[in-house]
């Protein structure tokens, strides 16, 4: 078999998979103090709620020393990734990824709250 290579420049993009539903958000923002294990459980476990996805798991948290806090969650249509960085400065990434459709504009919204973000931005795809 012989598959064709997407052979495009730019951001040019190809729905290879029309069929499937797919949403994406990344949500990135500061905040003044660092975050942590307890923290990141607990905002993933209520962005499930906030988004509307059913838990599989119970949040996965894990710490290096070197790039600080992830964490992972599990839906059963799909799920989301956590990272926390405590320098050069205390900044935090999301990606949500899903195969059910959600409100972005809700989860963005529960995100500068939870974590009382002095700075936020989303791009949603």
């Amino acid at each position: 078999m012989v598959l064709a290579q997407d052979e495009s420049h730019g951001n040019e993009h190809i729905d290879l998979a029309p069929s499937i539903y797919r949403q994406r958000l990344v949500i990135e923002g500061r905040r003044e103090l660092p975050i942590g294990d307890k923290d990141i459980q607990e905002y993933l476990s209520r962005l499930s709620d906030v988004c509307g996805m059913t838990l599989l798991i119970d949040p996965v948290t894990h710490r290096s020393d070197r790039f600080g806090w992830a964490g992972w969650v599990h839906w059963e249509t799909s799920g989301a990734h956590f990272y926390a960085w405590e320098t050069p400065l205390v900044f935090f990434s999301v990606d949500i990824y899903t195969c059910l459709a959600f409100e972005p504009s809700t989860a963005v919204s529960f995100t500068k709250s939870y974590f009382d973000a002095t700075h936020i931005t989303s791009r949603a795809f």
